[in-house]
């Protein structure tokens, strides 16, 4: 008896671990709305068909007034999930305001949805690193279950299309070399 127990209990955890895996993408194709499966490995995006909705993606600016996905239809989003207190969104979050500037002109917008953080700690951490785009204040981060992303880590980046689609969605910091290629690459498809 002693030897079926961690036998079963490696079998139950191969199981679990190919679920949590399955599909080669981050899309959960049989709902016909996004439902987060996987991370998309950095740098690279769904193929168009394989993309679902976004859905009703909204919530309050820091500094007030309302922010939702859908006034954006027709341009790419990118939106990153992070925290004052998360070391690599310390690190991220310069490179990411810098690949902003240099694509929103293309028709790229990016959002920040501040999670499980203290709004004058937020607003701090937005001055102190010059953070040039909009940022949604969601301590109790019901906006990723809008979006149906799991937030166990943070930072997670996902990049919505023209179209209103997810396109990629990404679990850890990214890079420059990992974002800007990604939102090039969507604000030029049509």
């Amino acid at each position: 008896m002693k030897r079926v127990l961690p036998a079963a209990l490696v079998l139950v955890a191969a199981l679990t671990i190919s679920a949590c895996s399955a599909g080669h993408n981050a899309v959960d194709s049989g709902t016909g709305k996004f439902r987060y499966v996987a991370a998309t490995k950095k740098g690279s995006v769904l193929p168009p068909g394989s993309r679902k909705p976004a859905g009703n993606v909204h919530g309050e600016l820091i500094d007030g007034g309302p922010w939702r996905l859908s006034d954006h239809l027709g341009k790419v989003v990118l939106i990153n999930f992070w925290a004052s207190w998360c070391g690599p969104c310390v690190i991220e979050s310069p490179m990411l305001n810098q690949v902003y500037l240099e694509t929103k002109a293309s028709g790229v917008e990016f959002v920040g949805l501040d999670v499980k953080d203290q709004r004058g700690a937020a607003r701090a951490f937005i001055a102190h690193n010059h953070m040039s785009y909009p940022m949604v204040y969601d301590e109790p981060a019901k906006t990723a279950l809008q979006l149906r992303i799991p937030i166990a880590g943070l930072p997670v980046t996902v990049v919505i299309d023209r179209q209103g689609r997810v396109a990629a969605a990404y679990l850890g910091a990214v890079t420059y070399l990992d974002i800007k290629p990604v939102v090039t690459k969507l604000a030029a498809e049509r």
